[in-house]
């Protein structure tokens, strides 16, 4: 199952309005759409969207969606998956989302939604870099009890593979060259770690920094750089409670056939390799380790 690029994260809002004006005048997204399901927003990349927002009682995933490569490979993943028994909430066909294309959505061993998409409609509205604005997004953590399973049927079924871990706490997951598309935490229940949005450069970076300081928000960590990924980083808390992750600079698998996954010790200097962040403060570990999320049910997710 070739898995090519993340596309989107859908998320579960309870402050749908306030989490839209947050990501539209403060973030740096720009809006590309809203239906009955969701409000979209997109980055300065031609992508449609790289975020939804779907009003609801609870803070969650909706569901996390990849691209592969046609419809072909719509229709041969949804072969493989009902082969191995595993619940497609979604079969193959037109999506009933803004930028259409056709797809798929299934759940992995924890009840997360996971589209698989292709043919998704551009957008021919990309913005140049230089504004500190998010381009696309990079990646997205997830928590869960089930870490060895997981990183198991995200690697062994959907094709990801290993780029590092941080000894058994951590599984950072690519689909492509990038080092990671997914992060895998080992936490006490299923749950939205943070969402991370790609920056040009660490000067984009600085700017964004200073764009959301102007307008009264201070990091919640960082500025740093990370040691698994080498990627420059700075989090944020939304008014919805998700950490949100400006990120730059994120290393490439140079050489797939020899690279090997390195197993990081947990330390300081693994968070932070610059040490200009410090460790994570409470109030942002608090929000890291998000609600205790159900995934989807026999009724599907309740989004009112």
């Amino acid at each position: 199952m070739k898995i090519l690029d993340i596309h989107h994260v859908g998320l579960l809002s309870p402050e749908a309005a306030a989490h839209a004006r947050f990501y539209l005048e403060v973030w740096g997204l720009q809006p590309a759409g809203e239906d009955r399901h969701a409000r979209y927003l997109r980055g300065a990349s031609t992508g449609h969207h790289i975020v939804s927002l779907h009003p609801a009682s609870r803070r969650g995933l909706h569901h996390l969606a990849f691209n592969v490569a046609g419809r072909e490979a719509v229709d041969e993943a949804a072969i493989e998956l009902e082969r191995r028994g595993i619940t497609i909430v979604a079969h193959p066909d037109y999506l009933d989302e803004q930028g259409a294309g056709y797809g798929l959505r299934f759940l992995d061993p924890e009840k997360r939604c996971i589209e698989l998409s292709a043919g998704v409609t551009g957008s021919s509205k990309g913005r140049p870099d230089g504004n500190g604005g998010p381009r696309r997004l990079c990646h997205v953590g997830l928590n869960t009890p089930w870490f060895e399973q997981i990183v198991e049927f995200y690697t062994g079924i959907l094709g990801f593979r290993i780029s590092d871990r941080i000894e058994d706490q951590l599984a950072f997951l690519r689909c492509d060259r990038r080092h990671h598309v997914i992060v895998f935490n080992r936490a006490d229940h299923p749950s939205v770690n943070h969402v991370a949005y790609e920056i040009a450069n660490v000067d984009d970076v600085m700017k964004a920094v200073s764009n959301l300081r102007a307008r009264g928000h201070e990091p919640d960590w960082g500025p740093g750089r990370h040691g698994p990924g080498n990627n420059i980083f700075c989090y944020y808390r939304d008014p919805a409670g998700y950490v949100n992750e400006f990120s730059s600079e994120l290393a490439y698998i140079e050489d797939e056939a020899i690279h090997k996954p390195a197993v990081w010790r947990r330390a300081p200097e693994t968070l932070d390799f610059w040490g200009t962040a410090g460790t994570p403060g409470a109030d942002v570990r608090n929000a890291m380790a998000g609600d205790p999320d159900p995934g989807w049910t026999s009724k599907g997710i309740i989004e009112i």
